[in-house]
């Protein structure tokens, strides 16, 4: 029973698991501003590599940000538009969540993981965690934009591990056990958690987390003046 995840908060990344969450192709590129041109052709061959045709597929899982508006608009709604084609269910996962599951197979449970990732405009998105245990974490704040020295300046935040792409670029301000080791989402995770977080019944949206305007808006129209 495959399920196809994808991400496009950060890098383009797509993964095909089992309904185990084991990973059957997987595949990943870091070039920014790409995200459509890159996102279909990968999804044809991680279901290539595994062998499956995407008629078998049982549902489509896509990160829902925080990130900037355009690359995550490419993401949510080719999970969408495949999922209407197939008939099989979408879900959402904020892709700030994979990134703190990828963390609690790395750090002890019981630790709070901060994470950051860029938002630009000099600021960054975040969210804390509490690592349970391998494969399982508590949401404890987030995810929000903020300045990263209003993040650091956060009384919820002290103590916690920084990880995440965000922390490595703002490493001088965020320094409270900052690790460079768990950096972008990754789509098998975010599966994971749709995986678990369906099985326990609760609803998983699509709804993008954009957290403020897109950069680009449009020009307010022109008054007339007539003399």
């Amino acid at each position: 029973m495959p399920v196809l995840a994808l991400d496009t908060s950060a890098a383009v990344a797509v993964a095909l698991t089992d309904d185990a969450g084991v990973v059957l192709a997987a595949r990943s590129d870091a070039q920014q501003r790409h995200h459509a041109e890159l996102l279909a052709p990968m999804i044809a061959d991680v279901l290539a590599e595994a062998g499956v045709d995407r008629r078998e597929l049982t549902a489509v899982v896509v990160g829902t940000g925080p990130a900037p508006f355009t690359g995550l608009r490419v993401g949510l709604v080719t999970a969408r538009t495949l999922a209407l084609a197939l008939g099989i269910p979408v879900h959402g996962v904020p892709s700030l969540d994979a990134v703190a599951l990828q963390a609690s197979r790395a750090l002890p449970p019981g630790t709070d993981v901060l994470v950051v990732t860029d938002a630009r405009r000099r600021e960054v998105y975040w969210a804390l965690y509490r690592l349970v245990e391998p494969g399982a974490i508590d949401v404890l704040a987030g995810p929000e934009v903020a300045a990263p020295a209003d993040v650091a300046a956060d009384p919820r935040t002290v103590g916690a591990v920084a990880i995440g792409r965000g922390a490595l670029l703002y490493a001088e301000v965020l320094s409270g056990g900052a690790t460079t080791d768990v950096l972008d989402p990754d789509p098998a995770d975010l599966a994971r958690l749709a995986l678990a977080r369906t099985a326990a019944g609760q609803p998983l949206g699509t709804e993008p987390l954009y957290l403020r305007r897109p950069d680009a808006v449009p020009q307010a129209a022109r008054k007339r003046v007539l003399g």
